[in-house]
């Protein structure tokens, strides 16, 4: 019992830590290309610091290695967009919008898993189309554009977890974790290169230090503690317990985007509304799961 509610702690600790990824991503100067080019590398170099991570590269079949890397470019344009949801609107805006990641997935898995559409799900998702109604509504019209990169984020991150759950038990989890990270990275540096003009300027921004500190806190505070921490939480919680604590991430990250950015002058009372509706409906839906999997036993 001791063990589980610790577990809990841990998992809510992780959820907490991924709240501060949209503030930081608001508070960093760079562009979102940049900024998660070097949250990605960073990240990879950490896991390359591990013997655990090169003894899982050894053993990783190519095949496994190739489908890793082309979900870490998904990885990379989820956060390229999520990121650009951020700068385009704000950190509230842009977790509303990953809230609506559960209902792309009750689209997108059953494809990718084989399985038959289960239309109730489907009409569960639907449940936070009028919320996103009054998401919309509820902003400046000069944050629209965020709002629709934030939607493209939510279905990148459906796709990808869908991808992940099928595949991840392959293989180690921080070695899949610094694998999509690094070919991420890669990826993004190929299309900086692309999209670098000609001239003396750099092709990736160094960042200044007080953007070095905050990537530093984004990268191992942010991203591979929390990452590390889960896999500790999730040995002792079930997959309902755990989907409910990390549905709180909007929650916590709207919370400290009002207390650090003082977002709530840029929003309307329709726009919290609007997010109350959202949430209310992605809770539902593992409560929903939980309770017809008690009826089949």
């Amino acid at each position: 019992m001791g063990g589980t509610r610790t577990a809990h702690w841990q998992i809510h600790a992780c959820v907490f830590l991924w709240g501060f990824t949209a503030i930081l991503g608001k508070l960093i100067t760079l562009p979102a290309l940049a900024l998660v080019w070097w949250r990605m590398a960073l990240v990879s170099v950490a896991l390359l610091l591990a013997p655990r991570v090169w003894r899982g590269l050894r053993a990783m079949p190519a095949r496994l290695f190739r489908a890793f890397a082309g979900i870490g470019v998904l990885v990379a344009l989820h956060w390229l967009t999520f990121y650009g949801s951020v700068k385009l609107a704000n950190a509230s805006v842009a977790v509303t919008c990953i809230a609506l990641a559960p209902v792309f997935l009750a689209l997108v898995e059953p494809r990718i898993a084989g399985r038959k559409l289960d239309w109730r799900e489907l009409l569960l998702g639907l449940a936070v189309v009028p919320g996103v109604a009054m998401v919309v509504g509820g902003v400046p019209r000069g944050m629209h554009i965020g709002i629709a990169v934030g939607v493209l984020s939510a279905l990148l991150v459906a796709v990808f977890g869908a991808l992940n759950k099928r595949l991840v038990e392959h293989a180690d989890p921080l070695t899949v974790t610094c694998v999509e990270l690094g070919a991420g990275a890669a990826f993004l540096g190929l299309v900086a290169l692309a999209m670098a003009a000609p001239g003396p300027g750099p092709v990736m921004p160094v960042p200044g230090l007080r953007d070095a500190g905050l990537l530093l806190v984004l990268a191992m505070a942010c991203t591979l503690l929390p990452f590390a921490l889960s896999l500790v939480a999730l040995r002792r919680l079930s997959a309902f317990q755990a989907q409910l604590a990390v549905n709180l991430e909007p929650v916590y990250a709207i919370v400290l985007a009002v207390l650090l950015l003082d977002e709530q002058r840029e929003l309307s009372p329709t726009f919290y509304a609007g997010v109350a509706v959202v949430l209310l409906a992605v809770f539902a839906r593992p409560l929903w799961q939980q309770a017809r999997l008690r009826a089949r036993v």
